[in-house]
């Protein structure tokens, strides 16, 4: 495919998540009408359309759409404009390439001046997000609109940092430690081999987000026999927390589907994970340790899920709240006396994060915050939350 090709085929999938699809789904349906398509092509369309969703305000100002009617074709104008192209070089209608600017296109569009648009955000969404991170607020998002790094944890179950390093270049996969966690690296070439590459499929690496894994490493693991991932989805902090110690460890999900992974993940990295369906739970409790990853608006990672961004409402975070204190309270009843509840979302909100542990300590006055950390997208990783919480006699 040409690039106007490709900025065409970006164009024709915003248009679809537009209406209402889901990212992910647009794209494969996309690749499934069209296999002429190769793999490059595919990551390079994938890119244009991720990349479009961060900046979704500032690149449909450029491209001259109304402020609440963006369209994928107006969207790659801003893009290209942004980038430095002339729109006019791709939008030919020759070939595969889109149509020819119209003359009110060519008059070009406007860079946005509201802070809201300028930073890429709902206008209800933006004071949110300034009020929850501060002064660091403009710098979070423009972080936001950049392409996430990709991190590896090391499974020290099976090797070190420096053999895997080593292990990874061999495939020329290029990546160094991070400060985020002991067991963490950034990829920095060939990040798109990883998950054919012999480190991987041996187990000795997994894809984990940096700070992901420095949530784990602040749970109190230290001579615990049990521990619950309350909230495990595909088992990441599940094979992270099996890898730091010699407890039973227990995956949970509400949804049995999202847990799908975990059997050929535990099998790859060595990890003893013992996956309990939601009405074999109770047969289990209770826990030393239950990490409680709950539900939440995803803030911490719209680099990686720019959509998310885009789809929440002010009733859809307030609901989100609503559920989260419900799991946190079902939780905490699945923990043993003296134990450790840990309360997590990938969210760099108060009203998900400190206010919401506050809410739940008024609430259970037998449970205290012993320590609580967060990690924004300027620490290198996603943005996330802790709280650990333990429960008075």
């Amino acid at each position: 495919m040409t690039p106007a090709a490709r900025v065409a085929a970006a164009a024709d999938i915003l248009d679809l998540i537009i209406d209402g699809t889901a990212a992910e789904k647009s794209l494969t349906t996309w690749g499934r009408k069209n296999r002429y398509a190769g793999s490059k092509d595919r990551a390079a369309i994938r890119d244009h359309v991720f990349q479009a969703l961060r900046s979704l305000r500032s690149y449909a100002a450029l491209g001259g759409a109304a402020d609440d009617a963006p369209t994928g074709r107006a969207l790659m104008i801003g893009a290209l404009r942004a980038e430095g192209i002339d729109p006019a070089s791709m939008f030919t209608g020759e070939g595969y390439a889109p149509k020819p600017l119209t003359e009110d296109e060519l008059a070009g569009g406007h860079a946005p001046v509201d802070v809201a648009a300028k930073n890429d955000f709902p206008d209800w969404l933006w004071p949110v997000f300034e009020a929850s991170l501060g002064d660091g607020a403009e710098q979070e998002a423009a972080l936001l609109k950049q392409r996430a790094p990709v991190f590896l944890r090391v499974n020290t179950r099976k090797t070190n940092r420096e053999a895997a390093v080593l292990a990874l270049a061999e495939e020329s996969i290029v990546a160094q430690p991070h400060a985020l966690s002991e067991t963490a690296l950034e990829v920095l070439e060939g990040a798109r081999k990883v998950a054919l590459s012999d480190a991987f499929s041996q187990g000795l690496v997994e894809l984990q987000d940096a700070a992901s894994q420095a949530v784990v490493d602040t749970l109190p693991l230290e001579g615990v026999t049990r521990v619950l991932d309350y909230c495990a989805g595909g088992g990441g902090k599940s094979l992270a927390i099996a890898a730091r110690c010699d407890a039973t460890v227990y995956a949970h999900d509400i949804d049995e589907a999202r847990m799908r992974d975990i059997p050929v993940r535990k099998e790859r990295a060595g990890a003893a994970v013992t996956v309990v369906a939601p009405d074999a739970l109770a047969d289990h409790a209770p826990f030393d340790v239950v990490l409680c990853d709950a539900p939440c608006s995803g803030s911490g990672a719209w680099r990686r899920s720019p959509e998310s961004k885009w789809r929440l409402t002010a009733e859809s975070l307030a609901e989100l709240r609503k559920t989260q204190l419900s799991v946190l309270q079902s939780a905490a009843h699945k923990v043993t006396e003296g134990g450790v509840l840990a309360y997590v979302t990938c969210s760099v909100l108060s009203c998900e994060n400190e206010e919401l542990a506050a809410e739940f300590c008024a609430n259970n006055p037998e449970w205290q915050c012993q320590k609580q950390e967060s990690w924004t997208m300027r620490n290198g990783g996603d943005g996330f939350f802790v709280a650990i919480l333990t429960r008075s006699n």
